[in-house]
């Protein structure tokens, strides 16, 4: 049960279902592993077709093409590595995702220039630079009203009273949650 060959990850549902990406050896990258996607995506619901996904630290792209491939109207994935930026050209090419928008730029400048909100953001930084207190409060504007955040941990982080933890996991030393922002009405 490998979740990936080194530089290689598979998609595991949807319409890329077993296609095979690859991306650059990075220290910084870690694909979301199989059995996470596949939790996250029965928690997110089988349909997600009018979904528009932001994918912030896109990194391998695992979870936004896994997102794609199960029928994300759109899905926005923010890079800033140039090599891991052009790997996901290449797969993006590769597969045809149409659906997929890719911009190579810092995460924390997208969200503080853009003004897209989105159904479901997936948060999965480098846990090397601990970015999660600085971009959860700037996520409340980009977020739908009954939209979702799903963030990966190297430990057990737990967010501010402004999010609600709806559902969470743990796999090996990956901790996983599905965050809500609580109403304040």
């Amino acid at each position: 049960m490998a979740v990936s060959t080194r530089g290689k990850v598979r998609i595991i549902g949807g319409e890329w279902r077993s296609r095979l990406l690859s991306f650059p050896d990075n220290a910084d990258l870690r694909p979301t592993a199989d059995r996470i996607r596949e939790t996250l995506f029965n928690w997110l619901g089988q349909d997600i077709n009018d979904f528009k996904c932001l994918d912030l630290f896109a990194g391998s792209g695992a979870l936004g093409f896994e997102a794609a491939s199960r029928g994300a109207r759109k899905v926005v994935m923010v890079e800033n590595d140039a090599s891991v930026y052009n790997a996901l050209r290449e797969n993006k090419e590769k597969l045809s995702a149409n659906q997929v928008e890719l911009l190579k730029m810092d995460a924390v400048a997208f969200l503080k220039s853009d003004t897209q909100k989105f159904d479901v953001i997936f948060l999965d930084p480098p846990y090397r630079l601990d970015l999660l207190p600085t971009v959860l409060p700037l996520l409340p504007e980009h977020i739908e009203s009954n939209g979702a955040v799903y963030i990966e941990t190297e430990g057990d982080w737990r967010p501010n009273d402004a999010w609600q933890v709806m559902r969470s996991g743990k796999a090996g030393k990956v901790y996983y949650q599905l965050l809500e922002l609580r109403s304040h009405g």
